[in-house]
């Protein structure tokens, strides 16, 4: 499933910007030679252009809305084997079950991080006065380098190394990552071959966190779902919250940015895949707040 979520995540931003910004460099040095009226006559043509694609979507997703109403999919009862396992519990709380607590918050942490990584990129590039033919694709390359991460989950979980050793890994890649897209200068840059697209070494890290994000998700629930019992579906509900992250975090990136750089902005996400790293390596074995006596 994450297979097939990266590649449309991959194919649709080039999609978009063939239809949204396939003019984009030429689109903004005319607008420098109009007067007001102008401009904003120019801008209002370009947002209509995503009415069309959008348009799209909408027919494609109330298409599979109606596929999965009639779709004989069963009905998911209570997990009443899982809940007979585990009688000896005498928890009354999912709140009493401290690693589904610390899995939720490093998976907030995390939503934040992989959307910072997948949507700031391409403004990030414009800062660096990357040409925007050439930023326009930057998204495309964070869900290719999330794509290599699940194929590799795919052949090495849990049969080579364990879901909390790939989370530890997978945190500190993101750790080094990211101070190295801080690190690196800005003038730096390569030329990807075939595509000819002018690529800074400061964008290939930030392109490199999908490698980095790609295995936590899938590692991060199971830990944190763990032994739930009958509180596994709110347990599960509750994970799905954390992707909340993805919506708050960012905004703190784009504040950071307009106050310092869009480059030293990336500096919140250390403390983020710390507070991964910590779930990884402590986190996710507490299984009381204290312990009973």
């Amino acid at each position: 499933m994450g297979i097939c979520n990266n590649l449309a995540g991959a194919i649709g931003p080039l999609i978009l910007a063939y239809y949204i910004l396939n003019d984009g460099d030429a689109f903004v040095s005319s607008l420098k030679s109009m007067d007001a009226t102008a401009q904003t006559l120019a801008l209002d043509n370009l947002a209509r252009r995503v009415i069309g694609p959008y348009i799209v979507m909408t027919i494609i997703l109330l298409a599979l809305g109606i596929l999965i109403k009639f779709s004989p999919l069963p009905e998911v009862d209570e997990e009443k084997d899982e809940a007979a396992d585990h009688k000896t519990d005498t928890r009354t709380s999912i709140f009493q079950y401290p690693h589904l607590i610390l899995g939720v918050l490093a998976l907030f942490f995390y939503v934040g991080a992989e959307v910072i990584a997948g949507n700031t990129i391409v403004s990030y590039g414009l800062s660096l006065g990357v040409p925007i033919d050439s930023a326009k694709s930057y998204t495309t390359m964070v869900m290719i380098t999330m794509l290599i991460g699940y194929v590799l989950g795919i052949l090495l979980i849990p049969r080579v190394v364990s879901y909390h050793t790939v989370l530890s890994v997978s945190a500190i890649l993101g750790v080094v990552f990211t101070i190295s897209a801080m690190m690196v200068p800005a003038q730096l840059t390569m030329t990807l071959p075939l595509v000819d697209i002018r690529l800074p070494f400061t964008i290939l890290f930030v392109a490199l966190l999908g490698l980095s994000n790609s295995l936590i998700w899938p590692t991060i629930w199971p830990l944190a779902i763990h032994n739930l019992g009958r509180f596994i579906k709110l347990g599960s509900a509750m994970m799905i919250m954390a992707i909340a992250g993805g919506a708050i975090l960012p905004l703190l990136w784009g504040y950071l940015s307009d106050t310092w750089s869009a480059q030293q902005a990336y500096w919140m996400l250390v403390p983020s895949y710390l507070v991964i790293l910590y779930y990884s390596l402590y986190g996710h074995k507490v299984r009381y707040w204290k312990q009973p006596v």
